[in-house]
């Protein structure tokens, strides 16, 4: 696969069909219980195609060193790691000396959230939501608690999936120092108003970060005219390996007190990132947004993923709204989040009357429709919800992701259901 060019003509609208995407990826090949697999999965993590191991093996096998070297596998691991954060610059909008990555979301936030508690003072005030994944509330309440701040939680609504809007305007003061809301949920599918927040934010001269991680695998971020101040997310989720990455507007990332060694670099991106990075994941990053760029052919990368992404959301919306409905038709079944016809991520979250959620995701593993089940990390939504420990089985489409299995899964959601 050839790597996407940063500049040129504008990308053509052929994007790969999904049967041609679908042969990139040797996971669709697994069969279980004679059924071929059908992973529904993404939410948690997504397949890897072949040409991100590739390029990682390739990494591993002829440049591995470490950094800053001078002989030629340190520099060629210079390029490799540059290269990686210019895709991710591509990816975002974003310069990449404003791209730094770490070993997932949740460490990245956690070290941000410390590294900026030296500015807060106490009386400072948070504002998180109880529709985020908790990654993007633990680390804010624990510097909270060290440093004597306060945390407000916007509440969400459990018949729309929804934030209450009015209670999030409350919740801004003049005390607010920091705004940490999700782009979408990675429970119920919903996609937050990122403008409407961050204006809220701006009125009181408050930061802004963004979890982005539910969110990247389905929208084109585009940082700028977001005007975030950080935004993390996680190339798992987007076909590529178990690494992390932070956007951060470069002027305060150089400016954050980030706990690092006192030999080591002082300019962003590298005061954010501590001791030696999984340099082959970050390589990974990169070939997982070629990926996706190379979907289509000709133009920029930037350009590419923005035709990629385009047409994916299409066939997305189409898979959702029929996975929604289909469910929706089967007695006993209970669906949570917006319906399809408000904006929302190809990820329809659902109860089965009287059946655990565990058992039915087992019972569909045996039909080979692989889901995951559970609170996802997003405890407090279920916790509003009223599910108990077992909360909800979740279904996500992803770009090999077929109307025919979309068939099984409804299929076999209704045969669990009939009892």
């Amino acid at each position: 696969m050839n790597r996407p060019r940063r500049h040129g003509q504008p990308a053509t609208l052929d994007v790969l069909r999904v049967t041609e995407i679908r042969a990139q990826f040797p996971a669709l090949e697994r069969v279980h219980n004679n059924l071929p697999v059908a992973y529904f999965d993404g939410p948690g993590g997504t397949q890897v195609p072949r040409a991100v191991v590739e390029v990682m093996a390739e990494y591993l096998y002829h440049h591995n060193a470490n950094t800053h070297w001078a002989y030629p596998t340190s520099e060629e691991t210079d390029t490799a790691i540059e290269t990686a954060r210019e895709a991710c610059a591509d990816f975002l909008n974003a310069s990449p000396r404003e791209v730094a990555f770490g070993a997932n979301m949740t460490t990245l936030t956690f070290h941000l959230a410390r590294a900026l508690a030296g500015s807060f003072e106490k009386g400072d005030e948070i504002v998180v939501t109880e529709l985020d994944h908790h990654a993007n509330v633990a680390p804010w309440q624990r510097i909270a608690n060290e440093r004597g701040l306060t945390v407000r939680s916007v509440k969400m609504v459990p018949e729309t999936g929804q934030l209450d809007w009015k209670v999030f305007e409350q919740s801004v003061t003049k005390q607010t120092k920091l705004i940490a809301v999700g782009a979408a949920s990675n429970a119920l599918g919903t996609i937050n108003d990122l403008r409407r927040a961050t204006a809220l934010a701006r009125s009181v001269g408050a930061l802004v970060f963004v979890d982005a991680v539910h969110y990247v695998p389905h929208a084109l971020v585009d940082v700028r005219k977001m005007d975030c101040d950080f935004l993390v997310m996680s190339a798992y989720k987007f076909y590529g390996p178990h690494i992390g990455v932070l956007f951060g507007k470069q002027q305060l990332l150089e400016s954050i007190d980030f706990p690092k060694l006192l030999p080591a670099p002082d300019d962003a991106p590298e005061n954010v990132e501590t001791g030696t990075q999984n340099q082959e994941g970050m390589v990974g990053a990169g070939a997982a947004i070629d990926f996706l760029a190379a979907l289509v052919s000709g133009g920029s990368r930037r350009g590419q993923l923005g035709v990629v992404y385009q047409e994916l959301h299409r066939r997305s919306v189409k898979l959702a709204r029929r996975l929604w409905e289909g469910l929706s038709e089967i007695e006993g079944i209970s669906l949570y989040g917006p319906p399809p016809s408000v904006p929302r991520t190809p990820t329809i979250s659902f109860t089965v009357a009287g059946v655990k959620s565990t058992e039915v995701a087992r019972r569909l593993a045996q039909r080979g429709l692989f889901l995951s089940h559970g609170d996802f990390y997003a405890a407090t939504v279920v916790d509003r919800l009223n599910l108990g420990p077992e909360g909800l089985v979740r279904a996500g489409c992803a770009c090999y992701t077929t109307a025919e299995e979309i068939e099984r899964l409804i299929e076999g959601v209704a045969e669990i259901a009939a009892g």
